[in-house]
C-alpha cells in the first residue's frame, strides 16, 4: 500500500520551489540586463563622452599639445569619479583626431591582441560598442570604443556569482520555513486530536475554529456530524417501527402455528388456524415491505439521480401493474391524460409514490367501483388527481395519516399505516406536494401530487 504523503513536506517543498523560482527570476532579470540594458547604456555613455570631448577640443582647436593636456585631464578626472564610486571600469578606448593627425589617445584594460582601430575603422568586435562624433568646420574626430562582455554570465564564474547567495542563505531559510509551516499545522493537529479522542458514539459538533482558513473544514466536518446524526436516529427509529409493527404479526402466526400443532383432530380448527396463519405471515410480509419502502424514501432523499421523463406514460406503465388486483375486484379505472408531461423525476421513489396512491385508492373503494385519474400541465405545474369512491378521510384526519402507523378508527381493510407517510417522503424527493381533498361529488377521497414543470434550458 503506498505510503500518504506529507502535508508538512509538501508545504515545504512549496515554498522552496516558490524561492527556487524568485531566484529564477533574479537571474534572467541580471541576464537581460547585462545584455540588453548595458548595452544600451554603454552606447549612451559612448555618445556622452564623445559629444563632451568634441566640444572641449574644438575650442582648442589648432593647438595640439594644449588639446592632448586637456583630454588626458578630462579622462583622468573621469578615472577618478569612477573610483569615488567604487567602480570597476569596462575595457575602453578613446582617440581624438584633427584631420590625418591623431592628437590623443588612452585605453583602459584594452584586453592583449586588440589593435587599436583607425579613425574611420570598424569596431573591435562583437562585444564592443563604438561611437565618432565629428567638427567639420575643424575637422576633429572624437571616437569612443568600449567594451560590452556578458558572456562571463554563462561561465562557471559567472554560475557561482549567482548560485552562491542562494546556496548560502539556503541554511538560513530552510529553518524559519520549518519552523513556520510547522506551527502553521499546529490547528490542524489539534483538530485531528480532537476527533480520534472521542468516543464511536459522540457525534457532537466541533468548536469553532479562531482560523479563517480552518472554518471551512471544521463546518464541513459538523455537517457530516450532523447527517450521521440524522441517520442514526433514523436506523433507530426503523429499528423501533419494526419492533413495533412486527409484534402484532408475529404472535398471530405464532398462536397459529401453535394450533396447528395441537388440534390435529379438530378439521375446523386446523382450517382456522391454517387461515390465521398465512393471514400472519401476508401481513408481516406487507409490513416488511412498507417499512423498507419507508426507509428507502427517506434516503432518497439524499441519494440518487434524477433523470428527465415523461409522467404521462410512466402514470401508464404503473397503472398496467395495478390493473390485475382492480380486475379482481371489478374496480373499473379511467385514466385522463392525453399530453406528454416531462419532469425530473427520481425513478424508485417516483414509482413508490405513484404505486402507494394507485394501490390505497383501489383497496379502500368497494367491488365494481372506479378509481379515476387525471394529469393536467397547466405550463408552469403538473398536478395528478386520483380519485377514489371509497369511505373517504374526515378532513379533521387529512394530515393525521401522513404520519407513521397512523389508521383511521374503525378501518376494516388490513394494512400498516405506512403507505401515505411513504408518499409524502416520495413526493418530497421528486420537488412535490401532496394534498388530500373529498373525492368527486363529494363521494370517496382525491389525492393531488403537484410537480413543478421542467423549465427548458
Amino acid at each position: 500500500m503506498k505510503a500518504p504523503k506529507s502535508l508538512f513536506q509538501r508545504l515545504l517543498g512549496g515554498l522552496l520551489l516558490v524561492m527556487l523560482a524568485i531566484w529564477l527570476v533574479i537571474v534572467a532579470m541580471a541576464i537581460y540586463d547585462n545584455t540588453v540594458v548595458q548595452a544600451r547604456n554603454t552606447d549612451a555613455e559612448n555618445k556622452g563622452l564623445a559629444k563632451q570631448m568634441l566640444l572641449n577640443m574644438v575650442a582648442l582647436s589648432g593647438k595640439p599639445d594644449e588639446m592632448a593636456r586637456a583630454a588626458e585631464g578630462i579622462e583622468e578626472l573621469r578615472r577618478a569619479t569612477i573610483k569615488e564610486m567604487d567602480r570597476m571600469p569596462r575595457p575602453a578606448l578613446l582617440q581624438v583626431w584633427q584631420g590625418e593627425q591623431r592628437i590623443h589617445l588612452s585605453q583602459y584594460y584594452l584586453p592583449a591582441g586588440v589593435a587599436v582601430p583607425q579613425q574611420n575603422g570598424g569596431t573591435l568586435g562583437d562585444h564592443w560598442v563604438s561611437f565618432s562624433a565629428s567638427d567639420p568646420a575643424t575637422g576633429i574626430t572624437v571616437r569612443r570604443d568600449a567594451m560590452h562582455d556578458s558572456r562571463w554570465l554563462f561561465t562557471g564564474a559567472g554560475a557561482s556569482y549567482y548560485l552562491a547567495p542562494l546556496l548560502y542563505s539556503l541554511p538560513f531559510l530552510i529553518l524559519p520555513a520549518w519552523i513556520i509551516v510547522r506551527r502553521g499545522l499546529q490547528p490542524v493537529s489539534r483538530i485531528v486530536n480532537a476527533i480520534e479522542e472521542r468516543s464511536a458514539s459522540d457525534l457532537s459538533p466541533l468548536p469553532p475554529s479562531p482560523y479563517r482558513e480552518l472554518s471551512p473544514l471544521v463546518a464541513s466536518v459538523n455537517s457530516l456530524m450532523e447527517r450521521l446524526i440524522a441517520r442514526v436516529e433514523r436506523d433507530k427509529e426503523f429499528l423501533t417501527d419494526a419492533a413495533h409493527e412486527l409484534k402484532t404479526p408475529l404472535s398471530v402466526i405464532q398462536l397459529n402455528a401453535h394450533l396447528l400443532l395441537n388440534q390435529q383432530d379438530d378439521l375446523q380448527r386446523l382450517q382456522q388456524a391454517d387461515a390465521g396463519l398465512r393471514q400472519g405471515v401476508a401481513r408481516a410480509t406487507h409490513t416488511v415491505h412498507q417499512l423498507l419502502a419507508l426507509e428507502r424514501a427517506r434516503s432518497d432523499q439524499e441519494d440518487g439521480a434524477m433523470l428527465e421523463m415523461d409522467l404521462t406514460r410512466f402514470l401508464r406503465d404503473r397503472l398496467a401493474q395495478a390493473a390485475p388486483v382492480a380486475m379482481q375486484r371489478g374496480i373499473e379505472i379511467e385514466l385522463d391524460a392525453s399530453t406528454p408531461c416531462p419532469l425530473l423525476l427520481h425513478r424508485e421513489s417516483a414509482a413508490s409514490l405513484l404505486d402507494n396512491i394507485i394501490d390505497n385508492a383501489i383497496k379502500y373503494s368497494p367491488d365494481k367501483a372506479r378509481v379515476t385519474l387525471s394529469l393536467q400541465n397547466d405550463g408552469q405545474h403538473i398536478r395528478l388527481t386520483v380519485s377514489d369512491q371509497g369511505a373517504g378521510i374526515p378532513a379533521a384526519l387529512r394530515d393525521k395519516v401522513f404520519e407513521r402507523f397512523f389508521r383511521l378508527p374503525g378501518q376494516q381493510q388490513p394494512g400498516s399505516g405506512l403507505g401515505l407517510a411513504i408518499a409524502r417522503q416520495a413526493a418530497a424527493r421528486n420537488g412535490a406536494t401532496i394534498t388530500l381533498t373529498d373525492g368527486l361529488q363529494g363521494q370517496g377521497l382525491t389525492v393531488m401530487v403537484e410537480f413543478s414543470v421542467l423549465q427548458p434550458a
